[in-house]
């Protein structure tokens, strides 16, 4: 559980910091692209998809599980 919640935290400083920085520079440029606006919308994005993360990985592992599986056969 341990590694899980980890990975999550880790994962989840990453991506959310790539989406975050990448919608805001499309949608108001660069010229426009404040430090502050985007620490703010990382720190929502990484609020939300840690959780996300969490609840959502166990059901996404078995799927593929299921999937991986079945091509094997």
């Amino acid at each position: 559980m341990k590694q899980k919640i980890t990975f999550a935290l880790i994962m989840g400083i990453v991506t959310t910091g790539i989406i975050s920085f990448t919608l805001i520079t499309v949608n108001l440029g660069w010229a426009h692209l404040h430090l502050a606006i985007w620490l703010k919308s990382w720190l929502i994005a990484y609020l939300i998809v840690i959780p996300a993360i969490l609840i959502i990985s166990p059901f996404v592992e078995k799927i593929v599980h299921l999937l991986i599986s079945k091509k094997i056969k």
